[in-house]
């Protein structure tokens, strides 16, 4: 029964109206993203057995990274410029069925040359997906924004943690044909989606007023928005370059530091990545309480004692210290999406492009980089460097209140 009332408010095209969240659309928002992230950590986690099929070497291997990445990070600020001007209800479904072409043409694909181009259509697929769904999400938020992006980015944040153990168990054992099996779940994706994009269309022809949006960021000078968003940028670049460190050199931390097991070391992996999706889903509720920037000043900066401890303490203080740091710095997220959107109204596709993209394509760089220290200076030193990079959330000082500024002017 319960089902059935979610489906028929997904299917209804009545557009939006009062100020209440539309909570089945936020959900299949998030379990869209689910599905959409782990299609996408598929293809790291096939990296072993397409070198090994295809004979490749460690250049290939990365060039396989860049082909998906730059259709991924670098088209989304382009598609959220573009649906900006002229939105698409659709497009999240098409985008979707890139994604699926891209999975079947893997699971078959003869060549190299095929496996590029199937990794970039894969995202392509995302580049669709992440700037239009932060939009519908804000669409169907009744003015609870950060309850909204909470439930669509932990979808991507839980999808993340299972492709990789979907791979492991699924596909290895199998061979590349499996691949295709996880097509259904992008044909799952793309069936919701078009059920979205009917609310999306109804909700464009209801042309709701945006003057909420629209005033938050009044009177500050285009010079400074442009600054501000940069700072937020700044912020995420910093958190994702820590986050992305930790996930793909923790391991390597654990067993050579505390001679643990490769399974072992996996499961401390599992928490960090629960405790990641937990602060994400929180994070939201808590910042429309108690305003963006404030969530962003406890999340960043407040995450910055326990990295600072985390290269010195034991075995199970690294446990524990690994789930604060996951639980702030996840939380920080949705606060600062919903932050920049209300300093560019009107512009959510290119901000959703932006931070989905760039900021976290920077933030790989980061890492690859520290993968570099890694191997001249130890895995140590790269958590004693990267400890301090929370403190770059002093730049939330520089950062306007928005809500206080808006309740004056409505004052």
């Amino acid at each position: 029964m319960q089902k059935a009332a979610v489906a028929t408010t997904i299917g209804s095209t009545a557009p939006l109206t009062g100020s209440e969240a539309v909570f089945p659309i936020l959900i299949a928002l998030g379990f869209c993203h689910l599905l959409n992230d782990l299609m996408q950590s598929l293809i790291p986690a096939l990296y072993p057995m397409l070198k090994q099929h295809f004979h490749l070497d460690f250049s290939q291997v990365g060039l396989i990274t860049l082909a998906f990445q730059l259709t991924a990070s670098l088209l989304q600020p382009t598609v959220g410029t573009y649906t900006d001007r002229k939105p698409q209800p659709y497009s999240l479904a098409l985008g979707m069925a890139a994604t699926l072409l891209g999975l079947v043409l893997l699971s078959i694909a003869g060549s190299y040359a095929a496996v590029l181009f199937a990794a970039a259509l894969v995202g392509t697929g995302s580049a669709v997906f992440h700037p239009e769904a932060s939009r519908v999400a804000r669409m169907a938020s009744g003015g609870r924004y950060g309850v909204a992006q909470s439930l669509f980015q932990v979808g991507g944040n839980l999808g993340g943690a299972i492709g990789p153990l979907l791979a492991a168990f699924v596909v290895l054992p199998r061979g590349q044909g499996a691949i295709a099996w996880f097509s259904l779940a992008a044909l799952l994706a793309m069936m919701v989606l078009a059920r979205v994009g009917m609310w999306y269309a109804a909700h464009l022809r209801s042309k709701q007023p945006t003057a909420r949006a629209a005033s938050a960021a009044a009177g500050i000078p285009r010079a400074r928005v442009i600054f501000f968003v940069f700072l937020l940028m700044l912020l995420v670049f910093s958190k994702n370059v820590y986050t992305v460190s930790l996930t793909t050199y923790f391991t390597f931390y654990l067993i050579g530091r505390f001679h643990l097991s490769v399974q072992d070391a996996q499961v401390q992996l599992f928490v960090f990545m629960a405790a990641i999706a937990v602060g994400t889903l929180v994070g939201g509720p808590i910042s429309d309480r108690i305003g963006r920037r404030p969530m962003i000043w406890i999340s960043i900066l407040g995450a910055l004692p326990f990295t600072l401890l985390l290269p010195y303490a034991n075995l199970f203080w690294t446990g524990v210290l690994t789930i604060v740091i996951g639980l702030l710095m996840a939380s920080a997220f949705p606060a600062i999406l919903v932050y920049a959107h209300e300093l560019m109204p009107g512009r959510v596709g290119l901000v959703s492009g932006m931070f989905f993209g760039f900021a976290f394509g920077l933030g790989g760089l980061g890492a690859a980089a520290m993968g570099r220290i890694a191997d001249a200076q130890g895995i140590a030193f790269v958590y004693q460097l990267c400890s301090y990079l929370p403190a770059i959330g002093l730049v939330v000082s520089l950062l306007p209140n928005l809500e206080q500024g808006r309740a004056q002017r409505s004052a």
